[in-house]
């Protein structure tokens, strides 16, 4: 009999024994999957829609949720595809409309291959054992009973079926006992069918049966795929993951992995289980968002991920004025039917949608260190919405960033202590309002009676917040407090890893622990060769250590890894030709050119002077940081290029200015 296969790059689809090949190996690939793929190759780049592929795949099958079914099944054919949805060489979404095979195709007639001799031994031996009167038959190959021989795939709803009755004639020697047998399976077949269509008024509840749904206890939220065919909404898409994962860990009493963690995932298509693995958790929350005009429409599915099984799904259609309120209603939901619903927080205040989009374009900047951009966001949402508490938050944090950065003038910024009160005034219950005023009351005011006890306020409500153990874990280290530091730092890698992969690192760097900061730094470059702050980090490590061979080296690694060659060919040339002096001259010489066009911080310069020993330079761009109060002056005791001052007046009286207790 003629069969059909497909060819398309280096894979093979056989239609007919739905038989995926790639460069000859036979790759796995589920029932509903399988089928439309074919439906999808079969129609060699036209348009299937969504209620084309419902129909053929699940027809007049019940309790069905094909929306999430076909999502599903896309998802898994692309993984094993290796397709991306954005640069898609096979499957190409169509917004709103369904899926074409875009892929060159080619269409082989070929005849089917007759039985394996395995497989026609196997077939024989069966055979045998019926005739000659097996009272306990080998499992059917057809029949009446249940089929029940694996579990159900989450694309394929309805896998449990019926099967055709062919069996072979039963010799009378043994019919007695088996027609019992058979009776009693097909009762038996009968009584489970019945029992699941009633207990099941959907395939969402039926998955969620606490005697079936292996327990949840940590969870990760994947970014939501934007399905609004335009980027301009990625803001959007993102946000409302940030926020699904903000509500999630509120409302629930499950772990719940950091926005960081999961958000490095965003495009990856990779296994679920492999990311699960990777993220330490035993569930998944995946879906896609989509805004046209005043309507959006959510959907997210739940995933048990050892086994990548589906447990639940649900969308939401709502307009512009109710978006607000949506991660926090995904998000009680989920937790109820998990069984971790946490105490139920007061009820939420009114938010201007216009102020919430505001802050989430602010949001999205600001993590993508956009520092200005976001700030004027931020300042956008606080007009449109004066009383808006995490407006107030995000102004904080961009003030925070820039005076870190050097970016903005502290002699002309004092805002951000002020947005950081009034935002704690407008929410007490905000740990992000609480770590950015304690950041603030830390950097901008030099205050760190009340920025721990801020930032002692956010761990307390939110346990789980890593950002304000790495922030009190900074303060900690300037005040003598070391060891605790360390172990601050510890905690907040252990919640969110891949937030700072250079955290730890820079903590026993800044506690003059060279060894361990090298050791753990080199550990993490194993799994991540090319991260780019990890090599920054280890320039800093060896120039502190006195190693500046290697530091020069990881400098002109750092700048090729962000794609700044010329800028690297330099370094190399300059420390060829003059050593880590002639990078220090030529950093200074950058630097003013940068002070004739804009601000630069002193303290930028006094670090290359100390490097270089000119200690009257130095003090005098020490001074002229004080006077801005420059929160990097809050540092220079942790950097061994200023020990030659240590016994100069000028030196210790900045320091004794500042209110830092005394080092080294």
């Amino acid at each position: 009999m003629a069969v059909t296969v497909f060819k398309f790059g280096d894979f093979k689809l056989d239609s007919d024994r739905f038989e995926l090949y790639r460069a000859g190996r036979a790759l796995k690939l589920e029932r509903k999957p399988m089928e439309l793929l074919v439906l999808l190759a079969a129609k060699n780049g036209n348009l299937v829609t969504r209620t084309e592929i419902a129909e053929r795949l699940w027809g007049s099958e019940v309790f069905v949720d094909t929306e999430h079914g076909i999502n599903t099944a896309i998802r898994k054919i692309r993984e094993v595809l290796n397709d991306d949805p954005v640069q898609s060489r096979f499957v190409q979404t169509v917004t709103g409309k369904g899926y074409r095979f875009i892929g060159s195709i080619v269409e082989l007639p070929t005849e089917a291959p007759a039985p394996a001799a395995e497989e026609q031994t196997r077939v024989s031996a069966e055979n045998r054992s019926r005739r000659i009167g097996d009272t306990q038959p080998a499992p059917p190959s057809s029949g009446t009973t249940l089929v029940l021989d694996r579990a159900p795939d989450p694309a394929e709803p309805s896998s449990i079926g019926v099967v055709s009755p062919n069996e072979p004639e039963i010799p009378s020697s043994s019919s007695s006992r088996l027609r019992i047998w058979v009776a009693a399976s097909a009762a038996l077949a009968l009584l489970i069918v019945i029992a699941v269509s009633l207990g099941a008024r959907s395939l969402r509840n039926r998955s969620l049966n606490r005697a079936a749904t292996p327990k949840i206890t940590s969870l990760a939220v994947l970014p939501l795929d934007n399905l609004s065919g335009d980027p301009a909404q990625n803001y959007f898409a993102d946000g409302m993951t940030d926020e699904l994962t903000t509500m999630l860990a509120k409302n629930s009493t499950l772990r719940v992995v950091s926005r960081t963690s999961a958000m490095q995932y965003k495009g990856a298509h990779r296994p679920l289980p492999e990311i699960a693995r990777e993220l330490g958790v035993d569930g998944i929350l995946e879906g896609s968002i989509s805004r046209s005009g005043d309507k959006v429409h959510m959907t997210i599915q739940l995933i048990q991920a050892p086994t990548d099984t589906h447990l639940w799904a649900e969308s939401y259609d709502r307009n512009a004025n109710d978006v607000v309120t949506l991660p926090n209603e995904a998000a009680q939901t989920i937790a109820k039917r998990l069984g971790h619903s946490a105490i139920q927080p007061t009820l939420a205040r009114y938010v201007n949608p216009e102020a919430h989009d505001a802050y989430l374009r602010g949001r999205y900047l600001w993590f993508q260190g956009d520092n200005e951009p976001a700030g004027k966001y931020f300042r956008k949402a606080t007009e449109l919405q004066p009383d808006y508490a995490p407006g107030w938050a995000g102004l904080s944090m961009y003030y925070g960033q820039g005076l870190f950065n050097g970016e903005l003038d502290p002699k002309v910024s004092t805002a951000g202590v002020e947005a950081g009160r009034r935002a704690v005034a407008l929410d007490d219950s905000l740990p992000e309002a609480h770590l950015t005023l304690g950041a603030l009351l830390f950097i901008e005011a030099w205050d760190w009676v009340q920025a721990d006890r801020e930032i002692g306020r956010a761990i307390e409500l939110d346990p789980r917040y890593a950002e304000a153990y790495h922030f009190r874990s900074k303060m900690y280290n300037i005040l003598n407090r070391t060891d605790e530091g360390i172990q601050l730092e510890k905690k907040a890698m252990e919640l969110d890893p891949f937030e700072r992969p250079y955290g730890l690192a820079h903590t026993y760097n800044e506690a003059r622990q060279y060894d361990a900061a090298l050791n753990d730094a080199h550990q993490r470059l194993e799994s991540r060769p090319e991260d780019v702050s990890l090599h920054w980090m280890l320039c800093d490590i060896y120039r502190r250590k006195g190693d500046l061979k290697q530091a020069a080296q990881e400098w002109e690694t750092s700048e090729r890894l962000e794609g700044h060659n010329d800028t690297a060919a330099t370094i190399h040339g300059l420390f060829e030709k003059g050593g880590y002096k002639a990078l220090l001259l030529w950093r200074i010489s950058h630097f003013k050119q940068q002070a004739s066009k804009g601000y630069v911080s002193p303290i930028e310069f006094a670090r290359e002077y100390a490097q270089l020993g000119q200690k009257e330079q130095t003090l005098s761009f020490l001074e002229a940081a004080y006077r801005e109060h420059s929160p990097v002056l809050l540092w220079i005791q942790d950097d061994p290029a200023y020990d030659f001052l240590h016994s100069d007046e000028r030196y210790r009286s900045i320091i004794r200015g500042i209110g830092l207790p005394p080092k080294y």
